[in-house]
């Protein structure tokens, strides 16, 4: 495996972050888009997590909020629902659109004891006994993904990631097969736009169609489930349940940021490749460093709900706080070396996935994709080599290459199927 362009992550020194060079400078850009698009958002959350790592930001286009950039604080506001609640929303929005009017209605956006009872409904289809019966159906979707990709020569890993994952979760929630495409290409469509899955008339008017015709035929599948289950004693609303679809499909980008992230690590970081070649049995510790090195949900947010002091801060009922989950994941105190990708990192206790009460539902389902994947580039290729230089996406919200172009070859015949 080789790259084009090898950019090592820059490390900024304990003398650099207290030079007059410091990233302080950056505070007021923490949540610009441009930042993460083309800066080195990683040198500012490490100097926060040295020297402020609980951070007020006045309000401007964006409400106050506080930042939070250790994981130990990122830790216990995850694992306190009842003090920091999801239902106001759980990403940075413009003040003038005021609270996610998703909230409470969705899994991401509701607090105990609805939460549960909302997962319960979902839980089944992202078990560990549901994924081990889907690996069959994992492994033909990876094959296709890896067998078009070597028959294009260069192609954009972006969308070979891509229409994997949303193969998967489409098969997950009942679109069939013949639809998925269009499904992918109405998705595509909203996140180039950076708006919301529930803004795209096409893809919305798709999921009506595919709810109406389960409330009246239900089959095996999870809006099957959503349609015909209940909370507290009563059926969901067809708005909850588009609601919940919209988030079920927007949740694959963060999994594909991270294929598509974890490719590029390799490529970064060429000896980590080989030594995986080498030893498969790394593969299972390889997807963990992969999910922590690319920590591809870049914020989650919280509201709190009473007066609380963190690190000696004030935050009161009401505040915002944003947990900056790439820095919790490269902090010194926890993980040695954090700036090193090594896929024999042992522990890895990152929280890419978040922590407690809103632990990521479809996390056993991203690792069984991920090793879905990385396996089939392993057996399938001789060589992977980075086409052109990548660009990473312009959001606060996910973090990941925007594209990645690379060159998959191959001297063995590949069988592609479908």
């Amino acid at each position: 495996m080789t790259a084009t362009v090898v950019s090592p992550e820059h490390i900024l020194s304990p003398e650099h972050l207290r030079s007059p060079e410091s990233p302080e400078h950056l505070l007021p850009r923490i949540a610009d888009p441009d930042l993460h698009a083309a800066g080195d958002p990683h040198a500012l959350w490490r100097w926060m997590r040295a020297f402020s790592p609980v951070h007020r930001h006045e309000a401007g286009e964006l409400p106050a909020f506080w930042s939070l950039t250790t994981y130990e604080d990122i830790r216990d506001v995850y694992r306190d629902p009842a003090g920091f609640s999801s239902a106001r929303g759980v990403l940075l929005r413009p003040a003038r659109l005021g609270d996610d009017p998703g909230g409470g209605l969705t899994l991401a956006l509701s607090d105990p004891p609805r939460h549960k009872e909302l997962r319960s409904l979902m839980a089944d289809w992202f078990s560990t006994r549901a994924v081990r019966g889907l690996e069959d159906t994992i492994q033909t979707a990876a094959r296709t993904a890896v067998a078009r990709a070597v028959e294009e020569g260069v192609c954009d890993f972006v969308h070979v990631a891509g229409r994997f994952s949303h193969s998967v979760i489409c098969g997950i929630i009942g679109i069939p097969e013949r639809d998925h495409e269009d499904v992918y290409r109405w998705c595509e469509e909203a996140f180039a736009a950076h708006t919301s899955l529930a803004a795209h008339p096409q893809l919305m008017e798709y999921f009506m169609e595919l709810l109406y015709d389960r409330m009246a035929e239900p089959a095996d599948d999870l809006v099957s489930a959503l349609v015909n289950g209940t909370v507290h004693g009563e059926l969901l609303s067809e708005h909850e349940v588009l609601l919940n679809c919209e988030n079920l499909i927007g949740a694959t980008e963060n999994g594909r940021l991270a294929l598509i992230g974890g490719l590029l690590a390799f490529l970064q970081h060429p000896d980590q490749w080989h030594r995986l070649r080498q030893d498969r049995a790394l593969l299972p510790s390889a997807v963990e460093e992969i999910v922590r090195w690319t920590s591809s949900a870049t914020h989650s947010m919280r509201t709190a709900t009473r007066p609380r002091v963190i690190r000696g801060e004030r935050v009161e009922a009401g505040d915002r706080v944003v947990l900056w989950l790439p820095s919790a994941d490269r902090d010194e105190a926890v993980f040695e070396d954090p700036y090193r990708f090594d896929i024999a990192r042992t522990p890895n206790r990152h929280i890419a996935l978040a922590s407690g009460e809103h632990f990521c539902i479809g996390s056993t389902l991203a690792r069984a994709e991920m090793r879905a994947l990385f396996t089939e580039l392993l057996d399938t290729t001789d060589l992977i080599e980075q086409a052109g230089p990548h660009t990473r996406v312009r959001s606060n919200a996910v973090n990941g290459p925007a594209s990645l172009p690379v060159r998959l070859t191959s001297h063995q015949p590949v069988t592609r199927r479908s």
